[in-house]
């Protein structure tokens, strides 16, 4: 079951007048310079979304996403919610508030570039269905493998992606699937991926293994035929991949991961209250952590390398 949806875990500021236009033009230019602020004011903004996502509207000035000017939970603190008990590797120790795991290490990264020190942090415990559902929030932001859906827009604010979602390959450990190192590795595979999914694309399109792959209705059907050796290997994303190996089907390890692909992906997105005023904020520093690198070094750091996830090519 997909730990992202498993329900007890998922326009340039106008310009200035011209200091060499003619005296009797000003009050005109200042006139129409007025109009255009009040109709950028009046632009819809974006509410978050895809990392890769542009907004229409103007990002919000620096001096308005910092500690004194955000209107948080708690003045001068950033709450941030997420589930218990905190998975590994997006959490460790069940500790969110140790900085260790992906999310963990993500969260601790926005506030530092929304000006807050690790001590303004404070952590509470949100169920996830509880964080996706509509209503006034009591955290500032959450963060729990929630995949950024229209359907659930409606009852809440996402931030842009944090986290592109990628799709991993599932074997037993004992299996000569395991030792795979590339796609090429896995074409003589017996593999299995779900009906209708990315995952079964990855197969047919990457992986184009030299035997037709078994197709199932559900994930819970290929890992049943993965247990019982009906495949050698089975694709599904890779937050599902951590969670069968760490809970459901503990003799089998994620031999490696796809690199994301081309069109929109599916992404996990910080979640806050429907209309927040922190969302443009948020959505300004994770893009700014895409920008600079920062989410790249902490998914390698903490995904890729802490879970044994290398990249197939």
């Amino acid at each position: 079951m997909p730990v992202a949806n498993r329900p007890t875990r998922r326009t340039a500021t106008p310009a200035a007048p011209s200091a060499t236009r003619r005296p009797r033009t000003a009050p005109v230019a200042a006139c129409l310079a007025v109009l255009l602020a009040a109709a950028a004011g009046c632009a819809p903004q974006d509410d978050g979304g895809s990392g890769s996502s542009k907004s229409s509207a103007a990002p919000p000035a620096a001096a308005a996403c910092t500690k004194g000017k955000l209107a948080t939970q708690v003045p001068g603190k950033l709450t941030v919610g997420t589930d218990k008990p905190a998975y590994a590797p997006w959490f460790q120790d069940d500790d969110p508030s140790n900085g260790k795991g992906f999310e963990s290490a993500v969260a601790y990264a926005l506030a530092e570039r929304l000006g807050y020190d690790r001590a303004d942090v404070a952590w509470q415990t949100v169920p996830f269905n509880t964080a996706v559902a509509p209503g006034a929030k009591k955290f500032d932001v959450d963060l729990n493998q929630v995949s950024v859906s229209d359907e659930r827009r409606r009852a809440v604010d996402f931030s842009s992606g944090y986290y592109d979602v990628r799709q991993a390959v599932i074997a037993l450990k004992d299996s000569p699937a395991a030792k795979a190192r590339s796609a090429a590795d896995l074409k003589h595979v017996k593999l299995g991926a779900q009906l209708g999914t990315t995952s079964l694309d990855v197969v047919n399109d990457v992986i184009k293994p030299d035997e037709r792959p078994a197709v199932f209705q559900k994930n819970d059907y290929a890992k049943t035929a993965l247990k019982n050796r009906q495949v050698e290997a089975i694709v599904v994303d890779l937050p599902t991949a951590f969670y069968i190996t760490s809970a459901e089907v503990t003799d089998a390890r994620v031999v490696g991961q796809f690199e994301a692909g081309g069109g929109k992906p599916e992404q996990f997105g910080f979640v806050l209250d429907k209309g927040s005023r922190l969302t443009s904020c948020v959505s300004g520093a994770v893009d700014s952590l895409r920008k600079d690198g920062t989410l790249a070094r902490l998914e390698k750091k903490w995904l890729s390398e802490a879970v044994d996830a290398p990249v197939l090519k």
